[in-house]
């Protein structure tokens, strides 16, 4: 896959999984492992891109003895995943062109 495609697809699945309430990384790792292998050195480098991105925001707090880091997705992070689902229809319907020219050999 693309380099950066795959970046933007993994962008989009970080936000996605923080969309509806704040998470912190071990839990964003385990809510995408049903659809995505994603390691914990990839996601950190994706939540710092995203946060200097303005898309989503981090906080400091303190969980069974130590500093948790809690994220929280922006305005501009929601509009991400809108923009996404408004692109990816395109995706699809160019993947169904290829797909039925397989189908035709």
């Amino acid at each position: 896959m693309d380099v950066q495609l795959k970046r933007g697809l993994l962008d989009v699945c970080v936000l996605a999984a923080i969309k509806d309430e704040d998470s912190y990384g071990y839990r964003i790792i385990k809510d995408l492992k049903p659809y995505i292998e994603l390691s914990e050195s990839t996601l950190y480098t994706i939540l710092k891109r995203l946060e200097a991105a303005g898309m989503l925001t981090v906080r400091s707090a303190e969980h069974d003895g130590r500093i948790r880091k809690y994220y929280r997705i922006t305005g501009e992070g929601v509009r991400r995943i809108e923009e996404f689902k408004a692109e990816w229809k395109e995706v699809i319907s160019i993947y169904r062109f290829v797909a039925k020219e397989d189908r035709d050999e």
